[in-house]
Formats: C-alpha cells, structure tokens, sequence
C-alpha cells in the first residue's frame, strides 16, 4: 500500500481530529520498550495525518514510565504510559496518592518474550526448567539450593551445545523482566520439589545475566557482536531482525505468531498503555491518538502494528478495549486484586 493510500486510510479510522491548537498539543508518552516500536508506529502516523505535532515518547521501561505517570498530574508528566504488563495495584495506589486519580487501562494486543541468539548459530531447543536452571541465582543439587553452578549449557544437559552460559536480558524495571520471571522462572520452579512449592523468580548476579538497560535494540546489537550469548526480548525485535537473530523453541513450541495468540507458546504476555484522562481538556488531541491506536486499522487482524510483531487480540477483546476508551473507563485498585 503507497503512502497516500495508507495514511488516508489510517485517517479514516481517526473520528473527530481537531485542527486547532489548544494549550498543549504535543502529546509525551513514556513506558515500555516493547511497546515502543508500536506506539512509535502510531505516533509517527498522527503527526502525518492530523494537524497536530507527532507525540514525543521515550522508552523508559515499564516501571520507569509508570513511575513518571504517577508522579502527578499537569505539565510536565506524562500523558500515557506504555507497559509490557499490567499496573501493579501498588502502583494505581501511588497514583491516587498523587491526584492521578482517572486513568483509563488499554490493552493492545499480545507479545511474546524470546530466548534467541545470533543466526549464526544454529537453532536450539530448551525446556522451560532447563530455561529456569540457566538464569536462577540458586538451583537444586542433590536435593538441596545451591548457587547456580552452571557456566556451560552441556552441564544443565548433555544435549545442549558445549558453550559458555551467556544471557543479555532487561533490568529489574522492565515489564518484560517482570514477565519472564512470571512466566519463565515461577512455573517451572513451583513444580521443582527442592523450592517447597513456592515460586522462585531471583536471577543470578554472577555475570552470567548481563543487564543490558531498558533498550531490547541494544540486546540485538550485543547479540551481533556476542554470538555465543542469547537474548531476552519482546517477539517484535525478533520480527524486525530475521536475517540476524534465530529465536530458541520453548518446552516445543517456537515463538511463532500463530503459537503466541493461541497460547501455546509458554512464555507470552498482555501489552497494555494507560492514559491519564485528567490530562485530556489540556491536551486535546490525547483521545485521537489512543483512538487511532485502537483501531481496526492498527491493532486488528491485519493491521498495520501486526506488521511489526504485535499479535492481535480476539475480535471480542479488541471490540471491549475500544469500547472502555470511548467510555474512558476509569481504572480501580479493586480491578487489580
């Protein structure tokens, strides 16, 4: 589709774009950064159809982002926050400390996080305890926690390649550390008889787990340079890049688009952003974005955001989430317990 096609399209599916300029009409977006190639996407498609500026956003990580929205309302914090996953209710509760007292929830689709390494290599297999045994600060031996003695992947499993353990992931502030530990490291350990039925989520600190910052692009970089190592990321990093990253099937299954939505994929998360509704008669053209985001154009089954990973959410879901931004359904604490 050529560019007039396109944004002609995209600005069909935006009712009611204001012309005029109010008093703050560049909207400020911060949050996560698997959400970022999504909401840079729609940013970059507002400025071109609308009469306003295109929204400034930074990838803060999801815990940074939704710290920055929670400071307060007016100028100089946010007016949305991207998350790769769901606002704590802690967090909602420091919003309402703060007199962010009416925001709206807006979940956008399905992620995958990905355990991939340079294409040069060739393709493995792990389970997801053989995952969970790479990456835990302390794991069983002979019945009993011990600090992580694994360095090599052939010593976790004699069928696994004979090389170094070395792992570039996100810091502890990121959503979609958060969800690893979730997803990665809870259910394979309560099943494991050594950790009592409890869940395990703490990463080991040996530099075996390099922290590589908030920006997954860098993990990529460092996949580039560091061919033994694997990477942590959102599944849209790994669309981006399939000339130069192969991603690891999990417990069978690959992280393939089909496998994330129908979840059959073990480690796959919800993508959500937040919008601070007290900041909509000041920023006027606040709903016409998340408009445009939530539109069939961007996030339905064919939609532009699919193009770049993002795995749609069923007709119904989709259907809902539009229907609490035209409602701007204001989130509870009780909603998140």
């Amino acid at each position: 589709m050529n560019r007039i096609l396109k944004t002609t399209a995209i600005a069909a599916a935006v009712m009611g774009v204001a012309t005029v300029a109010h008093a703050r009409d560049q909207i400020r977006i911060v949050g996560s950064s698997t959400v970022y190639p999504f909401a840079s996407y729609v940013t970059e498609e507002f400025g071109a159809v609308t009469e306003y500026p295109t929204p400034v956003i930074e990838s803060t990580g999801s815990g940074g982002g939704i710290r920055l929205f929670c400071n307060g309302v007016g100028e100089g914090t946010p007016d949305i926050s991207n998350a790769s996953r769901r606002i704590k209710a802690s967090e909602l509760e420091r919003c309402l400390e703060n007199g962010v007292t009416d925001v709206t929830e807006v979940k956008i689709g399905s992620d995958g996080i990905v355990f991939a390494q340079s294409s040069t290599n060739e393709a493995i297999e792990l389970t997801l305890e053989q995952l969970f045994l790479a990456v835990a600060a302390k794991v069983p031996v002979d019945g009993e926690l011990v600090d992580n003695p694994y360095t090599n992947w052939s010593e976790i499993d004699a069928s696994l390649p004979d090389r170094e353990i070395s792992i570039y992931g996100p810091p502890s502030t990121s959503g979609t550390r958060d969800a690893f530990e979730e997803l990665a490291m809870e259910v394979p350990s309560e099943e494991m008889e050594a950790y009592g039925g409890e869940a395990y989520t703490d990463i080991r600190s040996d530099g075996v787990y390099i922290d590589a910052g908030e920006n997954d692009n860098l993990i990529v970089q460092r996949l580039s340079e560091d061919t033994d190592a694997f990477g942590i990321f959102g599944y849209s990093f790994l669309v981006e890049n399939p000339d130069t990253l192969v991603g690891t099937a999990i417990d069978g299954v690959e992280p393939e688009s089909e496998a994330i939505s129908a979840g059959d994929y073990p480690i796959a998360r919800s993508l959500w952003f937040y919008v601070k509704n007290q900041h909509a008669e000041e920023v006027p053209p606040l709903y016409d974005y998340v408009d445009m985001f939530v539109s069939e154009t961007m996030i339905g089954e064919g939609g532009y955001l699919g193009d770049l990973g993002l795995i749609p959410l069923p007709e119904a879901e989709r259907e809902q989430t539009r229907e609490k931004v035209e409602n701007r359904a204001k989130l509870e604490v009780s909603d998140l317990k």
